[in-house]
């Protein structure tokens, strides 16, 4: 990337999904179908064509209507999928947001999870030594924090999940639909968090249905169509555009 203060590049951005048209009933159907290539295939473009930059410290929106490719398009700039035509640029330390509490083995309890997951981030027992007390008083667990997840609600799981996550200080965080976690005043200080990151040079990209959201945290934000780009630019002026969807 050539302009420094660029700190998301997505360029000419196209995804396409292999969708079966057959209902297979198992794995020995899948093989015996695939060996004789009986399994037909109907392509599915979930992006086409999509193009934007974030700058640093902007907070920008993504909106569209559910299944516009918002969470698609994230997914490949978190490098979850490689996108079929296009390249994306992402400069820094990257925090996906994605889905609170997907990577949590539900056997273990949630200190065990916490330093499972600082694992699969990169950080050594140590940091999250530091870390632990932080994550486990945020995400309000304390009573609960040798508990198995698989009894904990789906609120629990992702206000953990959340906690973890942003323990870090990235320099990019991406937040797919993360600011409904828990109950009012856990999103208040979810979003005091972001702000707080923000406010230390974070870069934000930020899903949301929520107008309101989007109006009051982004200053520009796009509005996804059916895989494609319908508008990009101020915030307001693209929530306006998406109550016309």
């Amino acid at each position: 990337m050539e302009n420094e203060q660029t700190m998301i590049s997505v360029e000419n951005v196209s995804m396409r999904f292999n969708l079966s048209k057959d209902k297979i009933m198992g794995l020995k159907e899948y093989v015996i179908k695939s060996l004789n290539r009986q399994i037909y295939f109907e392509e599915f473009w979930a992006l086409k064509d999509v193009s934007f930059e974030v700058n640093r410290g902007e907070v920008f929106g993504v909106m569209g209507l559910n299944g516009a490719g918002k969470s698609t398009l994230l997914k490949i700039i978190a490098r979850v999928y490689k996108p079929t035509l296009g390249a994306v640029s992402v400069r820094g330390e990257l925090a996906p947001l994605l889905e609170l509490g997907a990577g949590f083995d539900p056997e273990f309890s949630a200190r065990d999870n916490i330093y499972m997951n600082g694992a699969m981030f990169g950080h050594p027992p140590k940091y999250m030594d530091e870390k632990y007390e932080e994550i486990i008083d945020f995400a309000e667990l304390r009573e609960f924090e040798d508990v198995a997840i698989k009894n904990y609600s789906s609120g629990m799981t992702a206000r953990l999940g959340f906690a973890v996550a942003t323990s870090v200080q990235p320099d990019v965080l991406i937040a797919d639909e993360i600011l409904g976690v828990g109950d009012y005043k856990f999103q208040a200080k979810c979003k005091e968090r972001i702000f707080g990151m923000i406010g230390r040079g974070a870069t934000v990209l930020l899903t949301s249905h929520n107008e309101t959201q989007i109006k009051s945290m982004c200053s520009r934000a796009i509005l996804l169509r059916k895989g494609e780009v319908a508008c990009v630019g101020d915030a307001a002026e693209v929530c306006d555009v998406y109550k016309e969807a």
